[in-house]
């Protein structure tokens, strides 16, 4: 039976290079891979676009309102695995649309994404992904500290933020994103002042 695998990660992480490898893999092999996309990320219009310059067009752009299964009905027979890109936007109702359709159709459905928002909150599809997914994996990445970064810090005018839009996309209205360490999110985003429990705990700070 096929499983539904969600690969989750911070920021800069390679979650859409992954992709598009794993696409090639399959084709290679001869088999014939469909990509979605959430519509709400605009970043390459109706491509997956990763940072280091590799692009792939996607099969369908799923609207919040869309029906999964509906829009693949007439195309489920030639498909012998499903990509998801930027899977966190998700509605709940598609998360458990491709969870049907891995077990009822018994195709693989890989999801990329983000676990939790810059405020250390999920996504409403990262959520329900963590919830009934077969195969969770994390793609690490790091922190500039060198630990490694499972969160991920909004910057505005280069200036972190907690308040906001949940969704923004990076590269508009002078806004970033930061993968950050869980240390270095409380330090630079919370504004933790460790020195106080230092002295208590005998943490080892690193820099």
């Amino acid at each position: 039976m096929a499983k539904m695998h969600f690969k989750y990660a911070s920021m800069n992480s390679g979650k859409s290079i992954d992709l598009i490898r794993t696409a090639y893999n399959y084709e290679e092999n001869g088999y014939k891979v469909f990509i979605i996309k959430p519509g709400i990320d605009t970043k390459a219009g109706n491509k997956i676009s990763s940072r280091v310059g590799l692009e792939r067009n996607t099969d369908l752009v799923l609207n919040s309102n869309d029906s999964l299964i509906d829009k693949l009905y007439n195309k489920i027979n030639d498909i012998n695995c499903i990509l998801v890109d930027e899977a966190q936007f998700l509605a709940k109702d598609q998360v458990d649309e491709l969870f049907i359709v891995s077990k009822s159709c018994n195709i693989p459905v890989i999801c990329y994404g983000l676990r939790t928002d810059f405020t250390m909150n999920s996504f409403e599809g990262s959520k329900r992904l963590l919830e009934i997914c077969d195969e969770l994996e994390e793609i690490p990445t790091l922190c500039k500290c060198g630990e490694i970064a499972r969160y991920v810090g909004r910057k505005v005018n280069g200036e972190y933020v907690l308040k906001g839009d949940t969704v923004v996309i990076d590269g508009t209205s002078n806004v970033e994103y930061v993968p950050l360490c869980g240390y270095c999110y409380l330090k630079k985003v919370k504004n933790i002042n460790f020195d106080l429990f230092n002295r208590r705990c005998n943490y080892k700070k690193y820099k």
